[in-house]
């Protein structure tokens, strides 16, 4: 095998990825973007929610908000409902690992604050629960989904936002998910600061 040759496939694939996603994702991505700092500067707050390394693209999200991206500036509230431990685990034994987002989102959420709910296969039942409960409230929603974008793709209403990668690949799809977390980062802060560059 060889390793060198292996991980420079990985590199190429991610790159290309990425690329293939631009013209599909650069769009809902600003309007996302737009949509949160509506939300932020209306004091609303955005929830986030996912499991496995979709969970750590959650927290990565709320700390990126509530500390600071690039630039300095004031604290805007995210919270990442994959974080309490004592929730998590409660809701789950009392109710199910299917409603630990969920009962969180009718718990904290507001009419106009956002979930963005990230399920790389798009068929997260917790997250999809969560997006039902987001609907509940009249919160917005901000889908970050991969492949077709399963069952979270077909229940979005007309004004959430679905940024779904078009990959097959879980590596492929998280790694994009990523670079659309950086890039709804550095767009929220483009508006709020006035960066022009």
């Amino acid at each position: 095998m060889d390793l060198i040759a292996r991980i420079g496939r990985n590199f190429t694939d991610s790159a290309q990825t990425k690329l293939d996603a631009v013209e599909l994702l650069a769009a809902p991505i600003a309007g996302a973007v737009e949509a949160m700092v509506g939300c932020l500067v209306g004091n609303g707050k955005i929830l986030a929610c996912g499991n496995g390394g979709s969970a750590g693209d959650a927290q990565h999200f709320a700390a990126e908000l509530v500390g600071r991206f690039e630039a300095e500036r004031q604290e805007l509230a995210a919270i990442a409902l994959t974080t309490d431990s004592s929730i998590l685990t409660a809701i789950a034994n009392d109710y199910g690992f299917k409603m630990v987002f969920a009962k969180q989102v009718r718990a904290l959420g507001q009419p106009g604050d956002i979930l963005l709910a990230i399920s790389t296969s798009g068929n997260s039942d917790n997250v999809v629960e969560a997006i039902r409960a987001a609907h509940d409230n009249n919160l917005r929603v901000v889908a970050l989904t991969g492949r077709d974008g399963g069952a979270i793709g077909k229940m979005l209403r007309d004004d959430d936002i679905h940024l779904c990668v078009p990959s097959e690949r879980t590596a492929r799809i998280q790694e994009t998910h990523l670079l659309a977390i950086h890039c709804l980062c550095d767009g929220i802060d483009c508006l709020l600061l006035g960066v022009e560059e």
